[in-house]
């Protein structure tokens, strides 16, 4: 949307900017849909304020 500003803080980290909370909260959750965070290693698109509930991979043979 035009009325959205969107900005790379860092490396890691996008900021979104907007007058219309509904449309700003709109843009991250789309971007999220391409790349969801995975329970494995932790990669994906994430919120600032979440925490991704890590799970354990398969136990190697003994």
């Amino acid at each position: 949307p035009p009325q959205i500003k969107v900005t790379v803080d860092e490396n890691t980290k996008i900021t979104v900017e907007g007058p219309d909370k509904q449309v700003v909260g709109e843009v991250p959750a789309e971007l999220r849909s391409f790349y969801p965070p995975e329970p494995y290693k932790g990669k994906g698109v994430k919120y600032l304020d979440e925490r991704i509930r890590r799970k354990a991979g398969k136990a190697g043979k003994v």
